[in-house]
């Protein structure tokens, strides 16, 4: 299998980088992972703003354009012969000396990931299981889609290796935050409901679309602080993420939900299915050029 490296597709055990990288020694990196539908790059405009604005936030010098990241990925699908595919574009600060600097890092490192994937189908289902470890806060004012993933790490450790079932992290306060490595929505009684940005999530590119896709459909969106109770009270929960798209949860706190039986997760799936291949921005739906 072939990576991309530095402008380079290279064997991936030939990537490599040094020990002196300051994402390896102190975190500083951010990523983006993304689907690759039948050779089509679903939402990339969306995944490069939350990219170039997550690496002005760490002072690194770099911001990717869709022109050269479509390059990249038409040479990555090209070297390892897929077309439905898992994306991770990774960007490290670069090489620095040992300690803590404050000067801008003007040589990233940056390494871009593929791995094949099946067509994209039906839903998958999942469980969804209240963790005792807390979400951390951000590190900043908002949470970054970082390298920072120690309380994610240490929540999957809690919630087992069971690929069906998903962690749901509480804030300190005891507010409802996210899954390890998904967004969380519920319905109930016509509106959709999901925890605010403000409780210290990460703004999810697929939450935004699946939010953008509710309400062209006419239906209410609230983002607020929501206790558990309240989820539990729902119609339909479910989840969101890139790779996995809508993920409907059968059970949740040891009660039952329709899974992907759900009326409302149907519908947004059915949706969410016919972007995929042609979509670059949540802002098309709107009407938004693609630029």
């Amino acid at each position: 299998m072939f990576v991309y490296m530095n402008g380079s597709f290279v064997k991936k055990d030939e990537a490599v980088i040094s020990p002196f990288d300051h994402g390896f020694l102190y975190g500083l990196g951010v990523f983006e992972t993304f689907r690759i539908y039948n050779d089509h790059p679903f939402l990339l405009d969306d995944h490069l703003e939350r990219l170039n604005a997550s690496l002005r936030v760490l002072d690194i010098q770099a911001d990717f354009t869709r022109v050269e990241i479509v390059k990249i990925l038409e040479g990555l699908l090209e070297k390892n012969n897929f077309r439905d595919a898992y994306i991770r574009f990774n960007v490290s600060a670069g090489n620095g000396e040992i300690g803590l600097q404050t000067e801008s890092y003007l040589e990233p490192n940056v390494i871009v990931f593929a791995k094949p994937l099946p067509q994209a189908g039906s839903m998958s289902e999942k469980k969804a299981v209240l963790l005792e470890l807390r979400r951390n806060t951000p590190e900043g004012t908002e949470r970054l889609k970082s390298h920072h993933y120690l309380n994610n790490v240490l929540a999957k450790r809690e919630a087992g290796p069971d690929m069906g079932t998903e962690g749901i992290f509480l804030t300190s306060e005891g507010f409802l935050a996210e899954g390890i490595v998904s967004n969380i929505f519920w319905y109930r009684d016509g509106i959709l409901f999901t925890p605010a940005v403000e409780t210290g999530i990460l703004n999810g590119v697929t939450r935004r679309f699946v939010i953008a896709l509710a309400r062209n459909a006419g239906i209410e969106v609230r983002e607020g602080f929501y206790k558990r109770e309240e989820a539990e009270e729902a119609d339909e929960i479910f989840l969101t993420n890139s790779i996995q798209e809508i993920v409907p949860v059968t059970d949740f706190s040891g009660k039952s939900f329709p899974g992907k039986s759900g009326e409302l997760a149907n519908l947004l799936f059915a949706e969410y299915s016919a972007c995929r291949e042609k979509l670059w921005s949540r802002t098309q739906l709107d009407g938004g050029a693609s630029t």
